[in-house]
C-alpha cells in the first residue's frame, strides 16, 4: 500500500482546503466544500454524498468511528499535522479526528424528490448562513422534500450553514437558484405532469392564518427575507398567504423561527390525515 500523504505545513495544497472556508467563490469553483463534526460526516457518507479526501489527525489514536471511515470511504486520506487540521476544523480545544472535503452536486431542481404529497421550502434571498441550515434542519424533522435558496443569497455550503444543518444537508436535496423565475419553471413542469403544486408565502398579515389552511395539498413554502421578507416578485407569485397568530410583545418571528413553525403545522396536518385514512 502506497504511503499516504502527510501535510505538517501550510503548503498550497492547506490553504486550498483553507480557503473553502471562507471563499465562496473558491468552494464554487472547486464545487468541494468542508464537513466538519461526526454526525454530519456520517450522514454525506450514508447519503452517497462523494467524499474526495479525508483529512486526519495521525497524532492520536483514532476512535472507531473514525477508523471505519477510513477503511470504508473510497477517498483520498490524508495525515495532517493536529493545529493545522484544528485551523480546518474551525474547533476550539483541540484538532478534530477527521475533516471531509466532500463535492458539491448539482443545482438542479430535479433533484427534489416528492409527488402529490410534495412538501418543499424556497427562501428567498436569507443573509445568514445560520438561517439557512436551520431552516434545512427544519425541512429533514418534519418531512420536506427538498429546500431551494433563491436569489443573491448566502451560501448553503458556507461552513455555518454546513454545522446549523446538523447533517440534515445530505439527507434534504437543497438546490440554488438565481431568481423566481428558474423556480417558476420547474414549477410549471410539475404542474403540467400533473402534481398541483401550491405556492404559500408567510406574512404577518396573510389571509388566513397557518391553522386554517390545507398543508396536505401539494406545497411550495415561500420564506422571506430576514429583514424585508419576501420580494414583490415572490408575493405576486404566491397562490396564498399564510399568516403564525402570536401573542406578547413580539412583532415578529426570525426567519427560520417562523419556517419551523409553519412546517410543524404542515406536518402536523400529514400525520393527522393519515391516521384518519
Amino acid at each position: 500500500m502506497p504511503a499516504r500523504p502527510r501535510i505538517t505545513a501550510r503548503n498550497a495544497r492547506f490553504q486550498q482546503w483553507e480557503a473553502l472556508l471562507s471563499n465562496r467563490n473558491k468552494r464554487t469553483r472547486s464545487r468541494e466544500f468542508l464537513v466538519q463534526g461526526v454526525r454530519p460526516i456520517s450522514l454525506a457518507v450514508r447519503y452517497g454524498w462523494p467524499v474526495k479526501a479525508l483529512l486526519y489527525d495521525d497524532s492520536r489514536e483514532l476512535s472507531q468511528w473514525a477508523r471505519e471511515l477510513l477503511r470504508t470511504v473510497p477517498a483520498e486520506q490524508v495525515a495532517m499535522a493536529p493545529d493545522l487540521l484544528s485551523d480546518l476544523g474551525e474547533k476550539e480545544g483541540g484538532a478534530p479526528e477527521i475533516v471531509a472535503v466532500v463535492e458539491m452536486p448539482a443545482d438542479d431542481l430535479d433533484r427534489l424528490r416528492g409527488g402529490s404529497d410534495f412538501l418543499g421550502v424556497c427562501f428567498d434571498r436569507p443573509t445568514s448562513p445560520g438561517n439557512i441550515g436551520s431552516v434545512i434542519r427544519s425541512a429533514d424533522a418534519f418531512g420536506a422534500d427538498g429546500f431551494i435558496v433563491s436569489g443573491h443569497a448566502a451560501d448553503i455550503y458556507d461552513p455555518k450553514s454546513v454545522r446549523a444543518s446538523t447533517g440534515s444537508l445530505f439527507a434534504v436535496p437543497a438546490v440554488r437558484v438565481p431568481s423566481p423565475a428558474t423556480v417558476m419553471a420547474w414549477v410549471a413542469a410539475r404542474r403540467a405532469a400533473g402534481t398541483p403544486l401550491v405556492l404559500v408565502g408567510t406574512d404577518e398579515k396573510g389571509e388566513c392564518e397557518v391553522f386554517d389552511f390545507d398543508f396536505t395539498q401539494p406545497v411550495l413554502l415561500l420564506v422571506g427575507n430576514e429583514t424585508s421578507g419576501l420580494s414583490n416578485a415572490w408575493r405576486d407569485l404566491c397562490d396564498h398567504t399564510v399568516s403564525i397568530p402570536m401573542t406578547g410583545s413580539a412583532s415578529s418571528l426570525n426567519a427560520a423561527n417562523a419556517a419551523t413553525a409553519v412546517l410543524y403545522e404542515a406536518h402536523r396536518q400529514r400525520l393527522a390525515a393519515a391516521r384518519r385514512l
